[in-house]
Order: C-alpha cells, then structure tokens, then sequence
C-alpha cells in the first residue's frame, strides 16, 4: 500500500489548493446533509407536539423551515462545486501523473522500453493511469470526508441530544461500517486485479484479431483465435460479475448496518424520552442523522472493491527501473584531430546474458567515411550501435566519440553529435513538417524539402499535397519504405557528426536504395556514417566494410 500512499502524494500536490477546496466541500456536503435531517426531524416533531400542546400558533415555524431551506440549497451548492473542484483537481492531478510516468520511462534500458511498443502495452499503460484516478476521487475524499464529518457529528449529539446517542451512532457505523469494508476490502484485493488483466486480456485478443483478420482468415487460423477471444471474454465477464456480486452483497451490508444504527438509535432515543431524560424533538434529532450517516458510508464500498486494482497500477505505474552502471557525464573539450568513432578492444552482450555476442572489436572511422557493419540476424549488429550510441552499457573495451569517452558526455551534448535511425522508428499524427520538425523545431519548408529530396521523397509528399499534407497514428497514409525514408530524412535534419543506420534501406528496390544512400551522403558530406547491414547497396555504398562473425568469441 505504500505505492498508493506515494500516487496520493503525487495526485495531491499537483493541485493542492483545488484538492483542499473539494475536501472540504466534501465534508460540507455531508455536514449539510446530517443537518438538514437533523433540523428537519427536530422540526416536524417539534411542531407536532406544539399542535398537541395546543400551543401551535405560538410556534415559530419560519426560522426553521428558512434553515431547511437553505440546508438543501447549499448542499446542493456545495455538493456542485465538490465535484467540479475535485474532477477538475485530478485531472490535473492525472496530466502530472503522466508526465512523472514518462520521465520515469525515460531512465529504462532501451531494452525494456523496446518491450513497451504494440497496442497492449498503451493499453496497459492507459487504464493504469486511468484507474488511478479513483486514488483521490473513490478512495482518498470519501474516506477522509466521511471520518471527518463522523467526528463533528459526535460532537454535535453529544452537545445536542446525549452522550449515548452519539456513542452509540459513532460505534454503529465506525464499527459495523469499517467491518464491511474492510471484508470487502480483504474479498476484493486480489480479485480486482485479476478481473483488470483479464480485461486487458481480451483488449489485447480483440486488437490483434481486428488487425491480424486478414492473414487469419487466409491461414484458416479464424475459429481458433475467435474460440481464444470468447475464452478471454467469459473469464473476465466472470471476474466482473464476481465483483458485482460482492459489491452488491455489500450494498447490502451496508445497508443492514444504516438500518441497524438507526433502528438502535430510536430505541435508546425513546428509552430515554420515557425517561424523561431528552425531549421528543431533541432525541428525533439523533435518529434522522442516524438515518443520513448512511450517506458517508455506501459510496465508499466501490473505492474498496477498486483497491487491488489501483495497487496493482500503482505498482506498475511508480516502477523504478534496474539500475544501470554509467559513468558521471561531464563536459570537456574535444581533441581537434581526434577520429569521429573509435572503437577499443570491445565486447559486448545482450541485458542479461552471461555469454559475449562480440568479443575484441576494434576500428576508427574518421570525418566523410562509411563503415557497414555485416552478420547474420542475431549476431549483434543493432547491439553494436544501441552500445556506439550510448543506449546500452559497454560490457568490456571502450567507446570514444570524437576522441572523448562516451559516457564523458553530457547526454545534450551526445545527442547532438550522433544520431541513431534503428530498424523501427516512431511518426507522430500529424503533418509530415511535423514530424520532421521534431530534429529540429525552427524548421523552414526549404530545410525540409532539401531533406526530402536527399531520401528521394520530395515527389511522393508534394503529390499528397506538400509538408502540410496530415499523416494518421504512427505515420498511417504512407507505404514502409516511405515511411522509412520520412524517418531518415528527420535524422539528417539534425546534420550530426556520427550517423548511426540500421539497416536504412529495408523495403526499398535496390535501385531507389542505391538513390537514398547517395544522397544522404551528399547531404552529410562530412559525417562519418556507420550502417548495420546485409543488403547490397548498403555493403557497396561503405568505404569499409567488416564482418563481424570474425569477432564472434571461440567457445
């Protein structure tokens, strides 16, 4: 419970002021409640044993029924501006949320973060953030709102009517009341959880069926992923109705408890009226409150059974990622006649593994020089360049850029001078100046069709209408290789002195990747070009080329 303890903290001080205001009007609304009942009970029976008195024109009745009024106008006031604080506050509160989310992404393995891409991962990511919002709005105000408006009850009977009374309706609900939710609480902590994943279950099914039909109706592979989605659905309608039932069974309970309060309370309240210890109108007083009491309690029975769920998103949302050996990053200057890239005696191997992919490389490469870097799928080439480009620890040996170490500098600095176009790139929605724009914000339309023209795309974006022309989710509108060639020509925006390419012309005709490759040389005559390859323009567009099962260790 300590994550969501920290969500809390976090949801909290993103609005504070606002969060304040809502609590507080939360308590108000309650109050409000509890006195409108009250005043309400005390009136009616008031002025009945006045007319039974026979002193009923004497009676004041307008005072009270002027407070009656204004109780139910204000509580419905209160009740308006609760919500719209408190909904607007975590709003707020979850736009925070996310950004802490995303900088807490940022400092994952490249690895890890490559684990996040696809439709379920969003997903699962969305309804995390999603369900933490009920932290402050089902869980965090009520609980708080409901003790605190307990606490002035007391308070207020105990001053108003009797000792025992108040005891007695404090111990009814706090008692009976927190018994209930906490069995709820207890019943539903591991259950919510698991009727959340099966959702997310048949989230993921339905995506991958909806953009896989295609090939499953051609591979006959239909009935048994539409046989795995009903699966899917009948174990999450199952978790779902298991809750619903043991919220209902709450409800219930719940309910019980407020007539149970209620009913004691008009006992002890006539017990003391015969008594002749408490007048009628004061004792009705503390049976009406008994009465509106229940509304602090039923509406904390969802919060409750929503418990695990939030835990669990808690947990996954405030994860911290595995610690990772870096060197402190500090600026220095560059010796003038160093090489762009040199490579030292290194060895590398996947996160995790224990055995060496590449073990002893070693090369330099100098201003306007290309270096293809040729294997077979596996054998370590997009780990060659997540590690040159600083994405991924040095197992052995040393990195230098520019003749300093690569973990000597400044991550602005580094990514500055090096650029990495690995095999699968991101496009935002928007228009294609957009996503060039993100290498570089001041973008002129010149710039990016100079751009454009090098990758040979200049045509294929002024036939859909020039930069301005829309792109769907993920660059949607145009073909791989087009999509390809918009991501590089972002990259050389950013003119660096080290371009690093995996695999650059996948999905082009060797003609058009021959085309592509010239020109982004001639586009960056001076930057010294590394590409993972195994196509053959690219292995004869490199000055150099090395091989790298000659640096595969001998077991």
């Amino acid at each position: 419970m300590l994550r969501l303890w920290q969500v809390l903290r976090l949801l909290w001080r993103a609005h504070p002021v606002a969060m304040w205001r809502g609590a507080l009007l939360a308590v108000l609304v309650l109050l409000m409640g509890a006195g409108l009942l009250g005043l309400s009970g005390w009136f009616i029976t008031a002025t009945g044993m006045a007319g039974v008195a026979g002193v009923g024109i004497a009676f004041d009745v307008f005072r009270p029924s002027a407070g009656v009024r204004g109780l139910a106008l204000g509580r419905a006031a209160a009740r308006y501006g609760e919500r719209l604080l408190t909904h607007d506050a975590t709003l707020r509160a979850l736009a925070a949320l996310r950004v802490s989310l995303l900088a807490r992404l940022e400092r994952f393995p490249v690895a890890d973060l490559r684990r996040l891409r696809g439709a379920s991962a969003l997903t699962r990511i969305t309804a995390d953030v999603d369900a933490l919002d009920g932290v402050v709005l089902r869980l965090a105000l009520p609980v708080a709102a409901a003790l605190l408006t307990h606490v002035a009850v007391f308070f207020g009977l105990w001053a108003l009517t009797s000792h025992a009374v108040a005891l007695s309706v404090a111990a009814g609900y706090l008692l009976g009341g927190g018994l209930v939710l906490w069995r709820v609480a207890r019943a539903t902590l591991g259950l919510s959880g698991r009727a959340e994943n099966a959702a997310q279950d048949l989230r993921r099914r339905a995506i991958g069926l909806f953009r896989g039909r295609r090939e499953a109706i051609l591979q006959g592979a239909l009935p048994p992923w539409r046989a795995g989605l009903d699966g899917a659905e009948a174990e999450a309608r199952e978790a779902m109705d298991h809750l619903d039932r043991i919220d209902m069974r709450a409800g219930q309970g719940l309910s019980a408890i407020v007539t149970l309060v209620a009913a004691g309370v008009f006992a002890l309240a006539g017990w003391l009226v015969a008594a002749t210890e408490l007048d009628p109108a004061r004792a009705a007083i503390g049976v009406f409150v008994a009465l509106a009491l229940g509304e602090t309690l039923l509406p904390l029975r969802r919060g409750m059974a929503e418990i695990g769920r939030m835990r669990d998103a808690a947990e996954r949302v405030l994860a911290e990622p595995p610690e990772m050996a870096r060197p402190a990053r500090v600026a220095g200057a560059a010796p003038a006649d160093a090489p762009v890239l040199e490579l030292r005696h290194l060895s590398l191997a996947r996160p995790g593994w224990t055995r060496l992919l590449l073990h002893d490389v070693s090369f330099t490469l100098r201003p306007g020089e290309t270096l293809a870097l040729r294997g077979a799928s596996g054998l370590g080439k997009s780990t060659l360049l997540d590690v040159i480009a600083g994405l991924e620890p040095v197992t052995a040996g040393e990195v230098l850029l520019l003749g300093r170490p690569l973990g000597a500098w400044p991550e602005p600095e580094l990514r500055e001078a090096l650029t990495l176009v690995p095999q699968r790139s991101a496009l935002v929605s928007g228009t294609v100046l957009e996503n060039l724009a993100l290498a570089r914000p001041a973008l002129t339309e010149a710039e990016a069709m100079a751009a454009l023209e090098a990758v040979q795309l200049a045509q294929t974006v002024a036939a859909r209408g020039g930069t301005g022309s829309p792109l769907g989710e993920g660059g949607a509108g145009l073909s791989g290789g087009e999509a390809r060639r918009l991501v590089l020509a972002r990259a050389l925006l950013r003119r660096p002195k080290l371009l690093l390419l995996d695999e650059p012309t996948e999905g082009l005709d060797p003609d058009m990747a021959r085309q592509v490759l010239a020109g982004v040389r001639e586009f960056l005559p001076e930057a010294a070009i590394v590409t993972a390859s195994h196509r053959a323009a690219e292995l004869e567009a490199a000055g150099r080329v090395i091989d790298l099962k000659t640096y595969i260790p001998k077991t």
